[in-house]
């Protein structure tokens, strides 16, 4: 008996092995059948959908620059640290996307709503609420008249999304955005919307993004073209009846030539026949091109940079792709609580003064 069971446990044990091993080869194929996808799938990738795949990263749009010939854009130039630059592009587009997506909605819930579903593409309405305001407004109204109106508003916000293009740039340091289409929302309200955030605590402070400047237009650095575009958006300004001035008006000029050294900015010099574009390259002919123009709209200003109620910033921007002596400018015009004037004029920080002592421009 004894040699009997025996015999029964080895048995038992050798089955038990070969389950085992059997199990073991079955996991093993699954495996290799795996693997066998993937190399599949990677050969028909190409290279950057490969890298995409791994890294949800925007892309460059090689054709933006040569857009700039043909008409004005708006959108963002962002300041962030050097070769940060992937890290804060990820950073200011999952910023910008939700308030962009508030501004088309046009309510605080809306932005509620977006910051908590991430959503940037429409507005969720439910039926039922549609079907209620159906039947409070217009009797008669079926459920199917409240689906065909969420349709029709869903389509419309589609209609209204805005899309922002990644623009390459010669300077590390700089990210700029553009709006792809001629119609896009207003800049300066977006970027006052994430200073309120900010300011409330309902936004976190972004670790890579130090400044985001909203562009309202760019233009050619000629004198001629960029006296039109300070004069359309100072008339802008002082229509809007938020804004409200005090007579005289104040207001400040900065002009910055971020990425144009120098050198650069001496061999567009000897290359280039246009003089306006030579003149403009010197701060105080920028200056007085601009001062000219905001006098012609508004009489009655003067210059004050201590405490202006009205700033207009001139950003010379380094694309890439331009041809040679091409060169371009963005233009905005600010209200006072979106500047600062220490240690120069220019747009708020994200961060705190202290965080921007380290390391932070």
């Amino acid at each position: 008996m004894a040699e009997e069971e025996q015999e029964e446990t080895k048995k038992g044990e050798r089955e038990s092995r070969s389950e085992n091993q059997n199990e073991k080869e079955a996991a093993a194929e699954r495996e290799e059948l795996k693997d066998q996808e993937k190399d599949s799938e990677t050969k028909t990738m190409k290279p950057w959908e490969q890298h995409a795949a791994v890294i949800n990263l925007a892309r460059f749009d090689y054709n933006a620059p040569s857009a700039f010939l043909n008409r004005s854009h708006s959108g963002f130039l962002v300041t962030c640290s050097i070769k940060r630059e992937k890290s804060a592009t990820k950073e200011v587009m999952s910023i910008l996307e939700k308030y962009i997506a508030s501004h088309n909605c046009g309510t605080p819930e809306c932005l509620e709503s977006c910051s908590a579903s991430q959503s940037t593409k429409r507005r969720k309405i439910s039926i039922d609420q549609i079907g209620g305001t159906c039947a409070e407004g217009k009797k008669g109204k079926s459920i199917n008249d409240g689906k065909d109106g969420l349709a029709k508003e869903t389509d419309s916000m589609e209609e209204r999304s805005f899309a922002l293009s990644l623009v390459k740039l010669t300077r590390s340091g700089l990210l700029l955005l553009t709006f792809v289409g001629e119609n896009s929302p207003s800049t300066v309200d977006i970027l006052s919307n994430i200073f309120q955030r900010l300011n409330s605590g309902s936004l976190k402070s972004p670790l890579w993004c130090h400044r985001i400047l909203p562009i309202q237009a760019t233009c050619h650095l000629d004198e001629k073209e960029l006296r039109v575009v300070v004069s359309k958006l100072v008339l802008q300004f002082m229509n809007d009846k938020a804004n409200n001035l005090a007579r005289p008006v104040k207001f400040a000029v900065g002009y910055n030539r971020r990425g144009i050294e120098e050198t650069t900015a001496k061999a567009v010099k000897d290359t280039s026949k246009d003089s306006n574009l030579c003149s403009l390259l010197d701060r105080n002919k920028c200056f007085e091109v601009v001062a000219s123009a905001v006098k012609d709209v508004v009489a009655d200003s003067y210059v004050d940079l201590k405490s202006p109620e009205l700033s207009i910033l001139v950003e010379l921007l380094p694309l890439s792709g331009v041809p040679n002596g091409s060169l371009f400018a963005a233009v905005t015009v600010l209200p006072q609580n979106l500047i600062s004037v220490k240690p120069r004029l220019c747009i708020k920080p994200l961060v705190s003064d202290a965080n921007a002592k380290n390391g932070k421009s």
